[in-house]
């Protein structure tokens, strides 16, 4: 039962990402990066904070490594969400979300590195399926044979991949030492902190305040997506093996980049669009067998 359980929570991230990301992409673009991330984390850290007040002293003063282990995937997410968020500011969510597909592998990899999960052949050729689709939507050229440019955000995208693929593995970690809603708690406030501190010393408060009050609708839609999906996340990987909750929330880019097409009418070359097939099916397949 706490595996069926598992896979529900893991579908929920894919639908709070899938439409989180879209939402993020609308947020950075009129916003910059740092402010919707302040606002993501800070709504995330002030709505949970009932949830954990009572092991938030436990935590402080806990003999074992769960106050490392947390402030380590605290790191590792925040620099994950600038460079994702960034990402997704200048490039097409189309071309950036498939990127995102190098999750799996990195998550895969480290997997199979510490606690001993091996791909299957059939694993492994979805993954390569994967790559592929990858290489061919992130291209901008027409013709292969000559100079390569890549799409903008999808370098970023690809970095922050790697980055999140790290940051999956360590949050499953991180909930397992404590839990979900602490693990969650703790990321944003560490997160939110980090970022007030920038804004504060870029003498940007002003600034923010105005936005905030311009965009409010939109801030708060998308901190309730993005804080669901990881609090959604964070629970799957507490029920279910991490590589397997992260296959399955995986196949949010499929919506993230389907809305983007259809929302935000954006235009792929021929190559581009069988790329982006060719990387959504390999992720929604390896979600579906993994």
């Amino acid at each position: 039962m706490a595996f069926e359980i598992g896979v529900l929570f893991a579908l929920g991230a894919l639908i709070g990402w899938g439409f989180g990301d879209f939402l993020i992409q609308r947020s950075v673009r009129k916003l910059g990066d740092w402010e919707p991330l302040l606002i993501i984390t800070a709504f995330g850290a002030v709505a949970l904070t009932p949830f954990v007040y009572g092991e938030i002293h436990s935590l402080v003063l806990a003999s074992d490594y769960s106050f490392l282990v947390l402030l380590g995937a605290s790191f590792v997410i925040f620099l994950t969400a600038i460079i994702d968020f960034e990402a997704l500011r200048i490039g097409k969510i189309a071309v950036v979300e498939p990127v995102y597909s190098l999750e799996v592998p990195v998550s895969a990899l480290l997997a199979f590195v510490v606690i001993g999960e091996v791909l299957e052949p059939l694993h492994t050729a979805l993954v390569v399926t994967l790559m592929i689709g990858i290489l061919m939507v992130s291209m901008r050229s027409r013709h292969f044979s000559r100079r390569v440019w890549l799409e903008k955000g999808a370098a970023l995208a690809a970095l922050a991949a790697l980055f999140q693929g790290t940051t999956n593995f360590m949050v499953g970690i991180a909930s397992r030492e404590t839990s979900f809603l602490i693990t969650n708690w703790f990321m944003s406030l560490f997160i939110a902190l980090v970022c007030a501190f920038y804004i504060i010393m870029h003498k940007r408060t002003h600034k923010l305040v105005q936005h905030l009050n311009e965009n409010k609708r939109l801030l708060v839609t998308v901190s309730i997506f993005d804080n669901i999906a990881w609090i959604f996340f964070a629970a799957a990987l507490t029920l279910t093996p991490i590589a397997i909750a992260v296959g399955i929330s995986e196949s949010y880019i499929a919506l993230a980049a389907l809305l983007g097409i259809i929302v935000n009418k954006e235009k792929l070359l021929t190559h581009q669009k069988f790329g982006l097939l060719l990387a959504l099916l390999g992720a929604v397949t390896l979600a579906i067998v993994y």
